[in-house]
């Protein structure tokens, strides 16, 4: 055989080699704890988007000037509402969001001017662009059953909300629950 073929690696030839083993190792734990992180933060987002808030993005003028088509918004489970609190629910496979009016057990009366009483007492609704009694088809004053919410849409000549039995009151298996944060546009972002 020849001297060539005989001769040793050198030592430079070796730590090269060493060196480049060494990389690949550390390249397959980075890659590895990598995709554990990955994995860890969508199974994350995935159990808080299950269990307590839910992003959803609006469609429609019945909120209008409050929320308008195209915004982003965070509602979080609930099943506690207060008056003037925004809800999330669905409808006939579709994401409604409107304006708590009233609770169980509350008397709701609009009268020919649009103007909302709860239990007697007269809303000052500084968040509806135009008061309406129309579309309705129910007879006022009504009683909100029992577990369930009246609501209405801040643009109520458009709004098919409660007044129409179309929509009713929005039971408890209907809710995603409480709107409290847009997100987009950056510009409009916070709280609601």
């Amino acid at each position: 055989m020849s001297e060539e073929k005989l001769q040793k690696p050198s030592l430079e030839a070796l730590k090269k080699e060493l060196k480049r083993e060494k990389n690949k190792k550390e390249y397959r734990n980075v890659l590895r704890n990598t995709l554990l992180v990955v994995v860890f933060v969508a199974a994350l987002a995935v159990l808080i988007s299950s269990f307590f808030l839910t992003v959803l993005k609006v469609t429609g003028d019945s909120m209008t000037p409050t929320l308008e088509t195209g915004q982003i918004v965070i509602a979080q489970n609930s099943q506690e509402f207060e008056v003037g609190e925004l809800l999330a629910f669905y409808y006939n496979n579709k994401v409604l969001v409107k304006r708590v009016i009233g609770s169980p057990g509350d008397w709701i009366d609009i009268d020919a001017d649009g103007n909302v009483s709860v239990n007697g007492i007269t809303l000052e609704e500084s968040y509806a662009s135009d008061k309406s009694l129309d579309p309705t088809d129910i007879t006022f004053p009504y009683q909100v059953p029992e577990n369930r919410w009246f609501v209405l849409g801040d643009h109520r000549n458009v709004s098919i909300d409660s007044r129409s039995s179309v929509v009713g009151c929005v039971t408890k298996e209907q809710l995603i629950g409480k709107v409290i944060f847009r997100v987009f546009p950056f510009k409009a972002c916070g709280r609601l």
